[in-house]
């Protein structure tokens, strides 16, 4: 009984130590070229050899299928990529995912190199502080802490070995037919989504060094993990947009067609091939505890790549019907419009791809302000017949109260993690960006608000008074139109022109100082309801002084300092 409580802990803390690790290794990865990794998929929209390739270098990169498919899931939502360039992806990330499978394979003396890594990444993590090598040394500690976990995962199953009723139990469970393969395979993906598919190959191939499971068992376990490694995408997309759910539907539904046409050739033809390939892969090497299958691991990296490039063969030419299908299983509903807050799992799982999410939100918010301007303009001059056009200025306003708060809560889980300087500073600068434009839409409404007062008081803006506004309202509203496409230029700093917004923003506030003394010289004496009129009036017009401010904290949002004015 101590034995087998020693045996739990041993390889629980392997695992651990393992999942750790790779978390680890990817979050380092991503904060070094999480933007160049972005940039990189981005080649992806280009033809589908393109497609594939991107997803297995990316995933090798990332070292991480599940960052791969979140980031995915992001594209589509987005609109930055198709459903058809996404599936292209996947397969492509589905064959490189078995990189870490080589990784566990081919390590010699883990324990040595998770020890090396540690002291290397240590010593840049700890004490380096300039970020790219800093974030580096976070990868390599990473690295170190995975091979460590696969070490102890070694050393924790050595103990079975020597107890009878385990080695018998385990040995119940060789596969010998296809039903073996399907029930083997069942349970690897139980395990797999609840861990990693990685994680789950690395304990069979573990198991099968130490000749506690058979080659053909380690084999079968290739054909659930890859399934249970897709429970990732639906957690990206959870509550989402259509878009999402259908890339993370083809996620699962290329891994499981491809298992179930495949599973039948596991025994007659992978097996072998296998075997093949490595003809020396049941020599045992003695050591201290006796006698260790290392040969084994080769042939089951080997055949775990083999499986992932025909999966992705057999979904290769068939991509567009296949499209059509997921279109179909899931159909798109009208006017749907994404929900960050759903979309958290993915953000926390690539901050890049979050930082765009926001992005859109951003340009919604900017589109929104232009048409709240303008729909005041429209009301002011009287060119609204009812009051529909009242109404959809405060709707708006409150659509754009509710995206504000999802943007802060969604840029606020994303800042929890680790993020590079450029990816941290940008996802401040979208929640400023929130603040600034959701203001806006706050004295749009502000403006209507005082139009109504001044009804209910049966007041009316004067003939004279209405051109003042409508004044203003044009120096205002071009300052505003010329700004607004800064906000969505990926390199806004090759089009902002701080000098012409800071003179630009002075002369519009001098114009509006002067606009609101002439408007105070209109109180009259004779008539007794004037200072009622000219006060609303007067708010009107330090409504748009405030539109004015907020436009310009934009300029200087997206410059990154104070600009002279």
């Amino acid at each position: 009984m101590k034995d087998m409580v020693l045996v739990l802990f041993t390889v629980g803390g392997g695992l651990g130590l393992f999942l750790l690790g790779m978390k680890h290794l990817s979050e380092g990865l991503q904060a070094v070229g999480g933007d160049g990794l972005r940039k990189f998929m981005g080649l992806a929209t280009t033809n589908k050899v393109a497609g594939v390739g991107t997803g297995i270098v990316s995933t090798l990169i990332a070292q991480s299928s599940a960052i791969i498919t979140a980031m995915l899931v992001g594209f589509v939502s987005s609109g930055m990529m198709t459903l058809s360039q996404a599936i292209n992806v996947i397969i492509g990330a589905n064959i490189g995912t078995t990189g870490t499978v080589w990784l566990v394979a081919f390590a010699p003396s883990p324990e040595m190199l998770g020890m090396i890594g540690l002291a290397i990444g240590g010593i840049l993590y700890f004490f380096i502080r300039k970020e790219k090598l800093h974030n580096t040394g976070l990868a390599v500690l990473g690295i170190g802490l995975a091979l460590l976990g696969l070490y102890f995962m070694h050393k924790g199953v050595l103990p079975i070995r020597n107890n009878d009723a385990i080695r018998v139990a385990f040995q119940k469970i060789d596969v010998n037919s296809l039903l073996d393969v399907a029930l083997v395979a069942a349970a690897a993906m139980v395990l797999s989504a609840m861990v990693h598919s990685a994680a789950t190959i690395a304990i069979a191939m573990t198991l099968a060094s130490q000749g506690l499971i058979t080659y053909e068992t380690a084999i079968a376990t290739l054909f659930g993990a890859n399934i249970g490694t897709t429970i990732t995408a639906w957690m990206a997309a959870v509550g989402g947009t259509a878009d999402a759910k259908r890339t993370a539907l083809a996620h699962t539904m290329s891994n499981v067609v491809g298992s179930l046409v495949l599973m039948p050739l596991a025994l007659p033809v992978l097996v072998p091939l296998g075997k093949a390939l490595f003809p020396n892969w049941n020599v045992a090497t003695e050591t201290a505890k006796g006698p260790v299958l290392y040969g084994i691991m080769a042939p089951i990296a080997v055949t775990d790549t083999i499986f992932s490039v025909l999966r992705g063969v057999l979904t290769f030419p068939v991509v567009k019907p296949f499209v059509r299908l997921i279109e179909w299983i899931i159909p798109q509903p009208e006017n749907e419009k994404p929900h960050l807050s759903a979309l958290k799992f993915g953000a926390r799982l690539s901050p890049v791809i979050a930082c765009d999410q926001a992005l859109q939100e951003v340009s919604f918010m900017r589109d929104s302000g232009l048409d709240v301007l303008e729909s005041v303009r429209k009301v002011i001059a009287g060119e609204a017949e009812d009051e529909s056009v009242e109404n959809h200025i405060l709707h708006r306003e409150a659509i754009l109260d509710n995206v504000q708060r999802e943007v802060t809560e969604f840029l606020g889980s994303v800042m929890t993690k680790r993020l590079a300087f450029d990816v941290s500073e940008r996802a401040r600068r979208l929640l400023r960006l929130t603040d600034e434009l959701e203001s806006v839409s706050d004295e749009a409404a502000a403006i209507v608000r005082v139009i109504r007062r001044l009804r209910k008081q049966k007041q009316q803006i004067s003939e004279v008074s209405a051109g003042t506004l409508l004044a203003v309202h044009e120096r205002v509203f071009a300052f505003a139109e010329k700004i607004s496409p800064w906000i969505r230029s990926p390199r806004p700093l090759a089009f902002i022109d701080p000098v012409w917004a800071a003179k630009e923003s002075s002369e519009i506030h001098e114009f509006i100082r002067t606009k609101r003394s002439l408007q105070l010289s209109r109180v009259s004496v004779d008539d007794p309801e004037s200072p009622l009129r000219v006060l609303g009036e007067l708010d009107i017009i330090n409504a748009y002084e405030r539109v004015r401010s907020y436009y310009m904290n934009i300029v200087e949002t997206l410059v990154g300092g104070k600009i002279k004015q």
